[in-house]
């Protein structure tokens, strides 16, 4: 009895969840703009910095810039993703949307949750239109299709921890107006890594924090596993890139998923 009670709590709580999860999508869905503009951007980025850039950039071994560059744009485009889910989730608290979901009858995990299946959803469609321009550019893989697919799950699976963060800092300020703060922190993280410059190139402590990077560890990694050329390097960190990039993120998730379930309940405290 007490297995089926669990278990009727856990199909309650997913059937929350998505029907959370299709209220955000449906808001999405009527906002074709706003989304059209998300999705252009990075590409945009990625345009700007292979054709305007591109010439100006050594690649370590001559390899080709392109594919040096591509992986660690994937990776930006998914850590920039953390300021729309701040925003989405601080609108709704400000305006008192999560207010009204908290005192209707469901999950107290679904609303964090629906937001994070509808967030995952829509990274996935951005890293597709990612990797068609990388592709169109001239960027490719070279190990098959089986590193690839670990490649862009490793990237799926931190951006799914860092919308856990954007969850977290939006239901914590509840005030959309603190974006520009998050904003400001999200652009160090951002480039603090080795997605532009070698850490062996910088000054020892601050090349011990850009390897110390989470972006820095899933860009090292899907560039060895897309076969790309990277910077390489003899530090530990460095050599065990692929262990990093699963560590990092399922450590934020577990420090802040269960951060965003107590926030979401203790709201109103």
């Amino acid at each position: 009895m007490i297995e089926l009670a669990g278990f009727g709590r856990v199909r309650w709580a997913v059937a929350d969840g998505w029907t959370i999860t299709r209220r955000d999508l449906a808001h999405w869905g009527r906002q074709p703009g706003q989304i059209a503009v998300g999705l252009l951007f990075p590409v945009m980025l990625v345009l700007m910095f292979v054709y305007l850039f591109g010439g100006g950039m050594a690649v370590p071994g001559g390899g080709n810039y392109r594919e040096f560059l591509l992986p660690g744009m994937y990776a930006m485009t998914v850590v920039f993703g953390i300021e729309t889910t701040f925003a989405a989730v601080s609108t709704d608290a400000a305006r008192g949307v999560t207010d009204r979901f908290r005192s209707m009858p469901m999950a107290p995990s679904a609303v964090v949750v629906g937001r994070g299946g509808a967030d995952v959803l829509n990274s996935t469609v951005g890293l597709a239109v990612m990797i068609a321009c990388g592709v169109a550019v001239g960027w490719r893989w070279h190990h098959g299709v089986g590193p690839a697919l670990v490649a862009v799950g490793l990237l799926s699976l931190l951006r799914f921890a860092l919308l856990w963060v954007g969850i977290y800092l939006g239901l914590a300020t509840r005030n959309p107006e603190a974006l520009m703060a998050v904003q400001i922190l999200v652009w160090p993280l951002g480039f603090l890594s080795n997605v532009f410059a070698a850490p062996a190139t910088m000054p020892g402590w601050l090349g011990a924090v850009t390897e110390w990077n989470p972006l820095s560890a899933t860009v090292a990694a899907t560039r060895e596993l897309f076969g790309n050329p990277g910077w390489g390097g003899d530090s530990w960190i460095a050599r065990h890139a692929l262990l990093m990039a699963t560590v990092w993120p399922l450590a934020l998730i577990a420090i802040f998923f269960p951060l965003s379930v107590r926030r979401y309940r203790n709201l109103s405290r």
